[in-house]
């Protein structure tokens, strides 16, 4: 296997590191490398949406000598190519620190979607927020880690908005040359390629690497000269609509994934299938193991012994399956090579009296150790299902909880990294999921925490203003449109973020349901509210669509003042400035729906005060004084509970000011957020409980 990092001709040997840096994503969870490339070019950073390898690509080779000539610009690159050299040579992480005796085990990730950063656009939402959080925090850990997922040249959708609030969803091609992924090829230099058997016929995978510290993401690509043409789109879209096209990619998400770890030469202790979507991957290890000579029992055990499952979801939808004929089809000889009939292999996938072939029950039969993404997710995981264990009680269901978290370097935005850093010991962020270490923030003097709060919320104005500038200039939009998309609202009021997939579970228009009541909050002219909302529907997903306009109808009518504004196209860039900058963020859903969530935890890093109903982690993370729980057995009376809190509450909390200003009891509840939260839902906390819980009984 070969990785060749593209040369950039134009740069001065002073800066000749610039290339493995802007190839190693890295540089995005850490401020100076950020910092570093923003200066060689500040206008054009902006303008290739902060991709380093675009800049290098189109900075000028005048302005690349100027910078190697300025010596604040030397020393900057010299600290941060320092930094970089001494992350990837240091032998005591956390990993070797803690569990020296387990250096040679290998965790390997399977996962449908991959958000590291926007430069690479392979993620819809939240599962891949979270695969890319986990790489980043494998890698800060030094946790032995390395990835498999899939290419998607044309991503998931971009989202605009009509005059109406009808989605028009657009697919770009990715331009490959202008991101960080690289070509893997074979030792005699050319394309590296495994087969998939697929439809009693060969689809041919080639690989891409994405570096994320010290951790290597492989996405596959079958859009090759090698495959026909019908087999060169297959992996074109996230989560397309066609049934069939979806089998096919989850067949080399699984099957595909556990034959690139070990054609690159992998031989992974521990394989873990991050939601269902790669559960084929368990087959493929049991034909690893038949063909080594084990009965099919035997071979069912050892890969039970290597495989760990998390589902992520109570809603059905998320839950692929497909009809058994769709999976004779595809699948064809392939069981033939298991050693399986056709009544054994579909049976691992499919409940009783049931016609479809279940993913997550492939899963469930297949892994060793089973986890749900919190505590009460586990309650509704182990009840939904009990029927696959009918000789236990449903506590005893095999399915434990780790509750997600969240990657701080990523998500605590710079003005809070600075402050925290003058007041927290200085080793946090070592230390980061140590409670104590947070007791510092109490600390913090009220002023220095409340400007700290009106920089970032002046930022996320300041981003609504710049996009919706650009879409008028763009797409000449209406005088309701820029209403609608915030250009009235007022810095200084009380502001409230609800961002997050629009399936109708999500419940967005929720705050909207008693119109009366709701201007009176936003119109109040002593206590203002206002409202930001952001969030795609699946293109497929027409009830959604339907939320969608309901929602930016009332953000662009006259009634309501401007107070309500819509951010469209939400995305990781979208996502960063809404919980660094609002007040409050909302989250409503339909209960037990919510699996975890992780958008509340990084507005609460932030500074932002949960407003939830108890689901999800706020059932662990809410104690009395970080936020508020919205009640309510349905849908009236838990909008009632919102109207109630924000009256009586929440509003009379934030304009609470004495003479210079500040909102004390605010704060109050700030500080707490920040210091019951940071620690207990990270990602460092996270991963160490997969380790723990997941990884080593398996192995």
């Amino acid at each position: 296997m070969q990785i060749e990092i593209p040369t950039f001709e134009h740069l001065p040997e002073r800066l000749n590191r610039l290339g493995v840096l802007a190839y190693n994503l890295w540089w995005c969870w850490n401020a100076d490398a950020r910092r570093m490339f923003r200066f060689l070019d500040r206008a054009l950073w902006e303008k290739t949406g902060n991709n380093p390898v675009k800049l290098l690509q189109n900075a000028s080779p005048e302005r690349l000598a100027a910078a190697a000539a300025d010596p604040a610009f030397v020393k900057l690159y010299d600290s941060v190519v320092d930094r970089f050299d001494n992350y990837h040579r240091r032998t005591d992480t956390w990993f070797q620190q803690h569990y020296p005796e387990r250096s040679q085990d290998l965790v390997a990730y399977l996962c449908a979607e991959f958000a590291v950063h926007t430069s690479v656009p392979i993620y819809s939402g939240g599962l891949g927020l979270l695969a890319g959080d986990t790489c980043k925090e494998a890698s800060d850990m030094g946790i032995p880690f390395v990835a498999v997922g899939a290419l998607y040249p044309e991503g998931y959708f971009r989202q605009r908005l009509v005059a109406d609030g009808s989605q028009e969803a657009l697919y770009e091609r990715l331009r490959i040359e202008e991101t960080a992924l690289l070509p893997v090829l074979d030792d005699d230099g050319s394309r590296l390629l495994v087969d998939v058997l697929l439809d009693n016929r060969h689809v041919r995978v080639a690989l891409w690497r994405l570096q994320v510290g010290r951790v290597p993401i492989y996405l596959m690509d079958t859009d090759i000269p090698e495959n026909e043409p019908w087999d060169r789109d297959m992996v074109a879209r996230l989560y397309v609509g066609d049934i069939e096209v979806r089998l096919r990619q989850e067949i080399v998400l699984g099957i595909g994934g556990i034959r690139v770890l070990r054609r690159l030469g992998y031989n992974p202790t521990v394989v873990h299938l991050n939601e269902g979507h790669a559960a084929f991957a368990a087959l493929e290890l049991i034909r690893q193991e038949r063909s080594e000579g084990k009965s099919l029992a035997e071979a069912l055990e050892a890969t039970n012994k290597r495989l760990v499952f998390t589902t992520h979801t109570p809603v059905e939808a998320g839950h692929d399956a497909f009809p058994h004929h769709l999976i004779e089809q595809h699948l064809g000889r392939y069981w033939e090579d298991l050693g399986m009939s056709r009544e054994e292999l579909l049976g691992l996938g499919s409940a009783p009296n049931q016609g479809t072939f279940s993913m997550t029950i492939l899963a469930l039969r297949t892994a060793g150790r089973i986890n749900a993404v919190s505590r009460r997710h586990g309650e509704v995981s182990r009840a939904m299902w009990h029927f696959l264990f009918p000789d236990r009680p449903v506590e005893q269901v095999p399915i434990i909880s780790v509750t997600n978290g969240v990657h701080l370097p990523t998500w605590l935005a710079g003005t809070m990294v600075r402050l925290f850093s003058r007041y927290l010991p200085e080793n946090w962020w070592e230390r980061q999921d140590d409670p104590a270490i947070w007791e510092a923030v109490m600390r913090i003097p009220d002023e220095e925490l409340w400007n700290a709060h009106l920089t970032l919320k002046g930022k996320l104005f300041n981003f609504m203003r710049s996009r919706a500038r650009s879409s008028w200039m763009s797409q000449a939009l209406s005088s309701g449109q820029l209403v609608a998309h915030g250009l009235l609202m007022n810095q200084e009021a009380l502001t409230i973020g609800f961002a997050r997939r629009f399936a109708t579970y999500k419940r967005a228009n929720l705050i909207l349901r008693d119109t009366e009541r709701l201007k009176r909050l936003l119109l109040d002219p002593w206590r203002p509210v206002q409202i930001v909302f952001a969030g795609k529907p699946h293109p497929a997903d027409e009830p959604g669509k339907l939320l969608l306009r309901e929602v930016y109808e009332a953000c662009a009518s006259p009634q309501f003042g401007g107070r309500i504004a819509f951010i469209d196209n939400y995305d990781k860039q979208v996502a960063h400035h809404l919980v660094t900058g609002v007040d409050v963020w909302l989250n409503n859903p339909e209960p037990p729906k919510e699996a975890s969530g992780t958008s509340g935890q990084k507005a609460a890093l932030n500074g932002a005060l949960n407003f939830s109903v108890l689901d999800g982690w706020w059932c662990e993370g809410y104690n009395g004084k970080n936020g508020w729980v919205i009640e309510g057995h349905d849908e009236d009376s838990t909008a009632r509970s919102i109207y109630e809190l924000l009256e009586n509450e929440i509003v009379p909390c934030f304009y609470s000011r004495d003479t210079a200003g500040i909102p004390r009891q605010w704060l109050e509840r700030m500080k707490e957020s920040i210091r019951s939260i940071a620690p207990n839902f990270s990602t460092r906390r996270m991963l160490r409980e997969y380790l723990s819980e997941m990884y080593f009984p398996t192995s």
